[in-house]
């Protein structure tokens, strides 16, 4: 018989679709410490970060196997954040407390930073900022040399 997958990532999914459907504010406990971690680091205290990943306050959720990642916006900085699923410490609701959480689990350590994908080239900030690919080509050029945009009301 083989081993069995870590039960975090499927605990995490429906604890979280738990608490949304109940109207609760999920929050995320980070171990920032781990390695592969890319969360706004200027937020972590005591080696954690505790993240609102309610459906209005992220975008592009995914709550993986062997993480969870999304884009999200931190004093009106965009970010994106990236957490291994090794560093997912807990789940609650803001208003109340409810959640779980999660023990150790020896599936989850055995993961090293080499499986751990790499970070997007091309974060959100760089979008927003204009440092994306593809800047400069077609119809953005006429965007980057400081024109306003002028829109068209249709009939």
């Amino acid at each position: 018989m083989s081993a069995m997958s870590a039960r975090r990532p499927y605990m995490l999914r429906a604890v979280y679709e738990w608490l949304v459907d109940n109207q609760l504010t999920p929050h995320l406990v980070v171990d920032a410490n781990q390695p592969g971690c890319q969360v706004p680091f200027e937020f972590v205290q005591d080696g954690q970060i505790v993240l609102n990943i309610a459906p209005s306050a992220v975008g592009n959720l995914q709550l993986a196997n062997d993480r969870v990642e999304f884009n999200a916006r931190f004093s009106g900085k965009p970010h994106h954040v990236y957490v291994p699923m090794v560093a997912v410490v807990a789940l609650y609701a803001r208003e109340n407390g409810a959640g779980t959480i999660f023990e150790e689990e020896p599936q989850l350590e055995e993961l090293t930073p080499s499986e751990t994908p790499e970070a997007p080239k091309q974060g959100p900030s760089d979008v927003i900022q204009g440092r994306g690919e593809g800047k400069g080509e077609g119809k953005g050029d006429k965007a980057s040399k400081g024109k306003r945009p002028n829109l068209k009301v249709i009939k």
